[in-house]
Protein backbone atom coordinates (compact mmCIF):
# COMPACT_ATOMS: atom_id res chain seq x y z
CA UNK A 1 0.00 0.00 0.00
CA UNK A 2 1.33 3.41 -0.89
CA UNK A 3 1.31 6.25 1.57
CA UNK A 4 -1.12 9.05 0.71
CA UNK A 5 0.23 12.51 1.42
CA UNK A 6 -2.36 15.13 2.20
CA UNK A 7 -1.33 18.73 1.77
CA UNK A 8 -2.78 21.96 3.03
CA UNK A 9 -2.20 23.81 -0.23
CA UNK A 10 -1.85 27.20 1.46
CA UNK A 11 0.81 26.01 3.93
CA UNK A 12 2.59 23.97 1.26
CA UNK A 13 2.72 26.96 -1.08
CA UNK A 14 4.05 29.21 1.71
CA UNK A 15 6.76 26.70 2.56
CA UNK A 16 7.79 26.29 -1.09
CA UNK A 17 7.91 30.07 -1.53
CA UNK A 18 9.99 30.46 1.64
CA UNK A 19 12.57 27.91 0.50
CA UNK A 20 12.70 29.40 -2.99
CA UNK A 21 13.24 32.89 -1.54
CA UNK A 22 15.79 31.74 1.03
CA UNK A 23 17.79 29.74 -1.52
CA UNK A 24 17.46 32.29 -4.31
CA UNK A 25 16.94 29.41 -6.73
CA UNK A 26 14.12 29.15 -9.28
CA UNK A 27 12.91 25.76 -8.04
CA UNK A 28 9.63 26.16 -9.92
CA UNK A 29 11.63 25.98 -13.18
CA UNK A 30 12.72 22.37 -12.56
CA UNK A 31 11.13 19.91 -14.98
CA UNK A 32 12.54 16.78 -13.34
CA UNK A 33 15.01 15.71 -16.00
CA UNK A 34 17.16 13.90 -13.40
CA UNK A 35 20.51 15.30 -14.56
CA UNK A 36 21.26 16.51 -11.03
CA UNK A 37 20.68 13.07 -9.54
CA UNK A 38 22.86 11.35 -12.13
CA UNK A 39 25.68 13.84 -11.52
CA UNK A 40 25.63 13.70 -7.71
CA UNK A 41 28.68 11.86 -6.31
CA UNK A 42 26.97 11.20 -2.96
CA UNK A 43 23.51 10.21 -4.23
CA UNK A 44 24.08 6.61 -3.12
CA UNK A 45 24.03 7.85 0.49
CA UNK A 46 20.85 9.92 0.06
CA UNK A 47 17.33 8.88 0.95
CA UNK A 48 15.90 11.39 -1.56
CA UNK A 49 17.60 11.96 -4.90
CA UNK A 50 18.44 15.63 -5.67
CA UNK A 51 15.64 15.83 -8.26
CA UNK A 52 13.19 14.46 -5.68
CA UNK A 53 14.40 17.05 -3.18
CA UNK A 54 13.49 19.79 -5.66
CA UNK A 55 10.14 18.19 -6.50
CA UNK A 56 9.20 17.84 -2.84
CA UNK A 57 10.17 21.49 -2.36
CA UNK A 58 7.95 22.48 -5.27
CA UNK A 59 5.10 20.58 -3.61
CA UNK A 60 5.83 22.06 -0.17
CA UNK A 61 6.34 18.69 1.52
CA UNK A 62 7.97 20.23 4.58
CA UNK A 63 7.97 17.21 6.90
CA UNK A 64 9.45 14.88 4.30
CA UNK A 65 12.15 17.42 3.45
CA UNK A 66 13.31 18.45 6.90
CA UNK A 67 13.42 14.82 8.01
CA UNK A 68 15.41 13.72 4.97
CA UNK A 69 19.00 12.60 5.33
CA UNK A 70 19.70 14.12 1.91
CA UNK A 71 19.90 17.72 3.12
CA UNK A 72 22.78 16.75 5.43
CA UNK A 73 24.53 14.43 2.96
CA UNK A 74 24.77 17.05 0.17
CA UNK A 75 28.46 17.81 -0.24
CA UNK A 76 27.86 21.19 -1.92
CA UNK A 77 30.12 20.09 -4.76
CA UNK A 78 28.01 21.87 -7.42
CA UNK A 79 27.91 18.91 -9.84
CA UNK A 80 24.13 19.35 -9.86
CA UNK A 81 24.22 22.96 -11.02
CA UNK A 82 26.75 22.25 -13.76
CA UNK A 83 24.46 19.56 -15.20
CA UNK A 84 21.12 21.32 -14.68
CA UNK A 85 19.69 22.73 -17.94
CA UNK A 86 17.91 25.41 -15.87
CA UNK A 87 20.97 26.22 -13.73
CA UNK A 88 19.31 25.36 -10.42
CA UNK A 89 21.82 25.05 -7.59
CA UNK A 90 20.39 22.27 -5.45
CA UNK A 91 23.13 22.78 -2.85
CA UNK A 92 21.55 26.17 -2.11
CA UNK A 93 18.13 24.54 -1.80
CA UNK A 94 19.58 21.95 0.61
CA UNK A 95 21.20 24.78 2.60
CA UNK A 96 17.87 26.62 2.81
CA UNK A 97 16.24 23.44 4.12
CA UNK A 98 19.02 22.96 6.69
CA UNK A 99 18.51 26.54 7.80
CA UNK A 100 14.81 25.83 8.25
CA UNK A 101 15.71 23.05 10.68
CA UNK A 102 18.54 24.88 12.42
CA UNK A 103 16.39 27.96 13.01
CA UNK A 104 13.95 25.73 14.86
CA UNK A 105 16.84 24.33 16.92
CA UNK A 106 15.92 20.76 16.00
CA UNK A 107 18.40 17.91 16.27
CA UNK A 108 20.84 17.27 13.44
CA UNK A 109 23.63 14.84 12.68
CA UNK A 110 26.76 15.08 14.82
CA UNK A 111 29.86 13.90 12.99
CA UNK A 112 31.26 12.60 16.30
CA UNK A 113 28.21 10.34 16.66
CA UNK A 114 28.88 8.53 13.38
CA UNK A 115 30.05 4.96 13.77
CA UNK A 116 33.55 4.06 12.62
CA UNK A 117 32.00 2.13 9.71
CA UNK A 118 29.96 5.17 8.63
CA UNK A 119 33.04 7.39 8.88
CA UNK A 120 34.93 5.04 6.58
CA UNK A 121 32.10 4.75 4.04
CA UNK A 122 30.98 8.40 3.83
CA UNK A 123 33.01 10.40 1.30
CA UNK A 124 35.52 12.72 2.98
CA UNK A 125 34.11 15.74 1.17
CA UNK A 126 30.71 15.07 2.78
CA UNK A 127 32.25 14.90 6.26
CA UNK A 128 34.23 18.10 5.73
CA UNK A 129 31.16 19.81 4.33
CA UNK A 130 29.19 18.73 7.40
CA UNK A 131 31.84 20.18 9.70
CA UNK A 132 31.38 23.56 8.03
CA UNK A 133 27.58 23.34 8.04
CA UNK A 134 27.29 22.26 11.64
CA UNK A 135 29.68 24.68 13.29
CA UNK A 136 27.86 26.63 15.93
Amino acid sequence: MSKTIRLDSTEAAKFAAKIQERSGEPIDMCFQCGECSSACPVSSDMDLMPSTLVRFTQLGLKDELINAKTIWVCASCFHCVTRCPKGIDIAKVAEALRQELLRKKLDYVEVRDLSMEERQEIPQIAIISNLRKFSR
